[in-house]
């Protein structure tokens, strides 16, 4: 049995046979062999060497003479370990004496070789670790072929056990069979650890050398509450767990008895709670759990996992099926959000050299206007279906908000040109999500309908920490004092000026911060629908002075350990069986 500390996640706990992924989202199978099998094995290995090595020779030969020497330097490295006898003789080994399939062998030896490469402390070996991750992608192709098995069509329920997963790869999961998610990289709140929570897959990230520790087929036990995975568990750890796996699936049936009653202090002030979503299908999770409508839908993911941009018809049914399951409830469409580490099959090569400060959100759209009018006209043309508002992603100055409304107000008149109905009154709001922003929301404010407070990005620009680097995962945190105060500084301006605010970022699916918010003038909040019925039974355990008392004591403590520590400890006194 091993046991590895990670960060969690998505909360839940999960236990079933891991799949190992390469990049490629396909399983690598631990496969037995019978003696009888070991020869064709190798020679399935002596094969696959034979045909990689034919590729890199023609890939090598193509780049002629021209100054792609560097280039041909990385094919000369990949052949010279592919021509290396020891290495396949390593491999075949392990065919023989252990009885396995090719690729499992395969798979085994080169990622022991990486690791061993990453921990060399010389700079140029340890790079080599990256050629060998790309030998084994290539041989793996060889030897799997058309045979390989997509996750998208599993059979069985896993636990998937990957280096690192993509927004788009974490969006095409089969929900059926994937219990569990456990990767070597990634952050608390990076984008694929978002999609798992909103798909209520518990999952734990930067796990560091996670992926080349286990063996594809051994009990995995995920724990997305504690941030610890288990390998191999033995009988009475094993029973421990599906223990707490009943006592949590009784918990989520008592709190789903909330589902009718209204998200409301012991006081009576009434707190609105809406749910986040990326595809028109988790609607229906948010009315199981008795959420008020959609705080945030994030339409990015119409765009991924295909090889086209969605045409105005996809976008408007999309829209169209998600506004009339809530019919008169509100669903607030955020506009694309793509750039960072999120990008269509077209625009995926095209790399930056800080994606996250470079061409996302609203500038990428400023900057792609006729994909930016298609998705407009598609919002206009729903939101006479039902209540729906618009929401602009990442908005640092007025400029770019008053030249996105001036889009807008061109794609209206384009309609009206045309007969088609939309709502004339449709509400026009921002997200907050960065430190200018913030400083200058009074401003921003005159030029918008409302504001939602997008934590992830505030906390991740205001603290200068890659949200997705698990190397610097400790330093992120939502409740930093400077963070805390940004937070206060654009909800006064809000109020000042009588329009709307709601947090939006994953600190709304966090019971411990609720009181936090709710003290400093929050009465909206945005989650991921398993969330719901935990944050009303906060809200309804408190009173409106116990929140502000909350507020006030945490607005005098210096650091974030502080205020971690007093947050916990005072929502585990409302209620400890859920923190």
């Amino acid at each position: 049995m091993e046991i590895k500390k990670g960060i969690a996640a998505s909360p839940g706990i999960a236990i079933a046979e891991a799949m190992i992924l390469d990049c490629e989202d396909y399983r690598i199978p631990r496969r037995s062999i019978k003696p009888s099998q070991r020869m064709g094995e190798i020679l399935r290995v002596r094969n696959a060497f034979k045909q990689a090595i034919g590729d890199l020779t023609e890939l090598e030969a193509e780049q002629g003479k021209s100054d792609a020497g560097k280039i041909k330097d990385i094919f000369a490295v990949h052949l010279r370990f592919m021509r290396d006898r020891s290495l396949r003789k390593e491999i075949t080994d392990r065919v023989y004496s252990q009885l396995v399939a090719a690729e499992c062998a395969v798979s085994s030896v080169l990622r022991k070789l990486a690791t061993h490469f990453t921990n060399v402390e010389d700079a140029y070996i340890s790079e080599r670790a990256a050629d060998i991750y790309d030998i084994e992608r290539r041989l793996l192709r060889h030897l799997l072929g058309h045979q390989r098995e997509d996750v998208e069509h599993l059979s069985q329920e896993v636990v998937i056990v990957t280096r690192e997963l993509s927004p788009t790869q974490t969006a095409g999961f089969d929900r059926n069979y994937i219990r569990g998610i456990a990767t070597d990289a990634g952050g608390r709140t990076s984008h694929s650890a978002i999609v798992a929570r909103s798909l209520a897959i518990p999952a734990v990230v930067a796990l560091e050398d996670f992926s080349e520790a286990v063996r594809p087929g051994d009990t995995v036990i995920v724990d997305g509450n504690r941030g610890i995975v288990i390998v191999d568990p033995d009988e009475g750890t094993l029973e421990e767990y599906r223990k707490s796996l009943r006592e949590f699936t009784v918990l989520e049936q008592k709190l789903d008895t909330l589902r009718e009653k209204p998200a409301e202090t012991r006081d009576g002030t009434r707190i609105v709670l809406l749910g986040n979503i990326e595809f028109p299908d988790e609607s229906e999770m948010i009315l199981q759990k008795g959420g008020d409508g959609i705080g945030l839908y994030r339409t990015e993911f119409l765009y991924l996992n295909r090889p086209t941009e969605p045409t105005e018809q996809e976008h408007y049914d999309a829209y169209a099926k998600t506004i009339q399951a809530f019919q008169a409830r509100p669903v607030i469409i955020r506009t694309v959000d793509l750039g960072a580490d999120k990008h269509t099959q077209s625009r995926r090569s095209l790399k930056e050299p800080n994606p996250f400060l470079g061409l996302r959100s609203i500038r990428y759209c400023l900057q792609h206007i006729r994909m930016f009018k298609v998705q407009l006209r598609a919002i206009l043309r729903a939101s006479a279906l039902g209540h729906v508002k618009i929401m602009f992603p990442l908005v640092t100055n007025l400029q770019e908000i008053r030249q996105a409304k001036l889009i807008l107000r061109d794609v209206m008149e384009d309609l009206d040109e045309e007969s088609i109905a939309y709502d004339p009154r449709l509400e026009v709001g921002i997200m907050i999500e960065t430190p200018a922003a913030a400083l200058t929301a009074a401003s921003l404010a005159q030029e918008s309908s409302f504001f939602s407070i997008g934590t992830n990005d505030l906390i991740q620009y205001t603290l200068a920490v890659d949200r997705g680097n698990e190397h610097v995962s400790a330093l992120y945190s939502a409740v930093e004092p400077a963070v805390i105060r940004l937070i206060r500084t654009i909800i006064q301006d809000a109020h000042r000026h009588g329009i709307d605010v709601s947090v939006c970022g994953e600190m709304a699916s966090e019971p411990e911060y609720i009181m936090l918010l709710v003290g400093l003038g929050i009465r909206t909040l945005s989650m991921t629908p398993p969330m719901i019925p935990e944050i009303k039974q906060m809200i309804r355990s408190v009173t409106i002075e116990d929140c502000n008392i909350v507020a006030r004591k945490v607005l005098g403590l210096a650091t974030e350990r502080q205020v971690n520590s007093f947050l916990r400890s005072t929502a585990r006194e409302v209620i400890p069986e859920a923190i």
